[in-house]
């Protein structure tokens, strides 16, 4: 990849930098399965840091009875556990105001996959360990796999063993991570020899999940997931930086998309090349001037290629350009890609000479990178293209820009009797900017062709006749055409491109208070109303945020929608609350009920859905707002879980 642009560090990673600073350092020690000894090295990182010099106390640790992990435990400082009683019985806690109040250091806790007992502070423990390390508290704490939220189902398929307890992935964004191993063999030996279970329970436990199978497919998914974690962290750190190059430590991917329909058929691919690869996967949709042409068929075409990226797992990226390369490649080298998945369209010559190729400046301007080509079929009724650019115009565009014509034509006749004929072609051009500014490019490339004809006609000797005698002066209406033309065009650019940068900050705003509104809040009636209200306002859509009670489906909060839901409705919202999937219009599931249902799926399983519904019917999210309602679900979801 060229490095020929000057680098700057990325605000953003400059801020999670910062972040990091404010709070305690986390630790996190990885195992593939149980008795690997993760809590063993914990134990024995602790007693080293304490040799040290630092603060060491136990928050928790378990056991499990065995007598060289305990052995471990006795040198350390330990908080007294607290006591909660439950029913008939007396369960015992971490003890979270404790340790706050004690601040060491450094604290160990156990099990980070914890639930707490009824009656605790968090239902979590790895929330217990967020309030820590907001604390400014430095934390090892030790997890297994197939606790982690994203590989639940994964580990669950080979091993047929399904954990209730899991972890969101995002816990794992700013933790340092030790991956504990230990090879199959010597797991299993360790089994038998009654180090992990007691004797009948490792009986059984050999027979199911203890299988050299399952044990070395958990053992690749430890260090993979370790793997995404340090790879990450190096993005972070080579963007704040500023540090060119690809790093290619991990793989990975984009995908480039667009609203030909064949980018359905990229994203596949994508998909498939990603998950073969074990890397991440972007969509990267570059928004031109191009798209304010969009006709209804070619929006919707946009939409549903979002939209199955975003079903995907992709993270979606849509960015403002004027041109698509260079957009494209700044994003390819943001990322730090390192395979490129992009189509290639049949063009006309004259079309790749007005805008070039993508794929041929993909290639000539990339290395480290593989770029896969793809040729995209041409659909028989694809949507209608448009011109670069072009903008319907109401008729009382082109008469205004006539009349900044006629205007600017009688303020030129007036400075003839003082400058000649001569110098009064430069302020035909102003009309030509203004029709651009304020109406677009059809008024404006009229607005160019007019004047020049004006010119020629009531100022070029023989005037009152479009003859020209003297050649000097056929340049001179040719030039202020050529340059009335070229302005239109760029100031039309200038303007589409401020609307889009105007737009996509006011969006980052949005977000921002959206986020800054739900983290005050703490009852989920109170999340429900706001995310509900946030959803409508943003979206400009019916919304309603639904939730489950003893008799079913119930609905939490509604904005704009005074409506019972259908039977079909409620069909599709259990459906969606059951198996996390979108359903209704826009969808690909129970298509027949008007609204469109969103889980918000967190590492606690789908705790709410969210209802959207357009009046006048149809897609609830426009394309131009798919990004942001991704980001708006993931926010509405994060606040649902705290």
């Amino acid at each position: 990849m060229t490095d020929d642009d000057d680098p700057r560090p990325s605000p953003d990673a400059l801020l999670r930098e910062a972040a990091r600073e404010a709070r305690g350092r986390l630790k996190i020690f990885l195992g593939a399965a149980p008795g690997v000894g993760k809590t063993y090295e914990m134990l024995r990182e602790g007693a080293e840091k304490q040799a040290e010099g630092r603060d060491v106390a136990i928050g928790v640790v378990e056991t499990h009875g065995r007598r060289e992990t305990e052995a471990l435990v006795a040198p350390l400082s330990v908080i007294a556990r607290r006591t909660i009683p439950y029913r008939s019985q007396t369960l015992t806690e971490m003890d979270l105001d404790a340790i706050l109040e004690r601040h060491p250091e450094l604290v160990l806790v156990d099990e980070l996959a914890h639930t707490n007992a009824p009656g605790s502070r968090h239902p979590k423990r790895w929330q217990d360990i967020e309030e820590l390390l907001d604390a400014g508290i430095d934390v090892m704490t030790t997890v297994n796999v197939q606790h982690l939220e994203s590989l639940n189902d994964v580990v669950g398929s080979f091993t047929h063993v399904r954990v209730r307890e899991t972890v969101p992935d995002r816990v794992f964004e700013d933790a340092e991570i030790e991956v504990v191993d230990l090879p199959p063999d010597d797991l299993i030996a360790r089994l038998k020899d009654g180090k992990v279970y007691m004797p009948e329970e490792a009986g059984r436990a050999l027979d199911h999940f203890f299988s050299r199978t399952n044990l070395s497919a958990l053992r690749e998914l430890a260090l993979r997931r370790a793997a995404q974690a340090v790879d990450q962290q190096m993005l972070d750190q080579l963007r704040a930086g500023a540090v060119p190059g690809v790093w290619a430590a991990g793989e990975r991917v984009v995908v480039a998309v667009s609203e030909d329909p064949g980018s359905r058929a990229l994203i596949r691919a994508a998909k498939r090349l990603s998950d073969a690869l074990r890397g991440t996967l972007t969509a990267v949709h570059v928004e031109t001037v191009r798209e304010q042409g969009f006709d209804d068929a070619q929006r919707r075409s946009l939409g549903e290629t979002l939209a199955l990226a975003t079903e995907l797992g992709a993270i979606l990226v849509t960015v403002p350009g004027d041109r698509v390369q260079a957009a494209l490649l700044a994003q390819i080298r943001e990322i730090r890609a390192t395979q490129v998945v992009i189509g290639k369209s049949r063009r006309s010559r004259l079309f790749q000479w007005r805008h070039g190729s993508v794929v041929h400046d993909l290639l000539e301007t990339t290395t480290g990178v593989a770029v896969h080509v793809i040729p995209m079929e041409q659909a028989a009724t694809g949507p209608r293209r448009v011109r670069a650019g072009y903008r319907p115009e109401a008729a009382r565009g082109y008469l205004a820009s006539l009349a900044f014509v006629a205007l600017c034509a009688v303020f030129a006749k007036i400075l003839e009797r003082w400058i000649g004929f001569e110098a009064v072609d430069l302020p035909f051009i102003v009309p030509v900017i203004l029709a651009a500014t304020l109406f677009g490019v059809g008024p404006s490339f009229m607005a160019a062709l007019t004047a020049g004809l004006v010119y020629n006609f009531f100022f070029l000797p023989p005037t009152l006749t479009l003859t020209i005698y003297d050649p000097r002066n056929v340049v001179t209406m040719v030039v202020l055409i050529a340059v009335g033309l070229v302005t239109s065009q760029l100031a039309a650019r200038v303007k589409v491109s401020a609307a889009m940068s105007a737009r996509s900050a006011r969006e980052n705003a949005a977000l921002a208070r959206f986020a800054a509104e739900l983290s005050a809040l703490s009852a989920p009636a109170e999340t429900a109303r706001a995310v509900a209200t946030s959803l409508a306002t943003l979206l400009g859509v019916e919304a309603m945020v639904l939730g489950r009670d003893e008799d079913g489906i119930a609905i939490l909060a509604a904005v704009k929608n005074d409506r019972p839901l259908t039977g079909i409705d409620r069909a599709a919202a259990e459906w969606a609350l059951e198996r996390g999937e979108a359903t209704g219009v826009g969808t690909g599931t129970l298509t027949a009920s008007d609204w469109q249902f969103r889980p918000l799926r967190t590492s606690l399983g789908t705790l709410a859905v969210v209802a959207l519904r357009r009046a006048n019917g149809g897609h609830p999210v426009p394309p131009e707002k798919t990004a942001l309602a991704a980001s708006l679900m993931d926010q509405a979801a994060l606040a649902h879980e705290r």
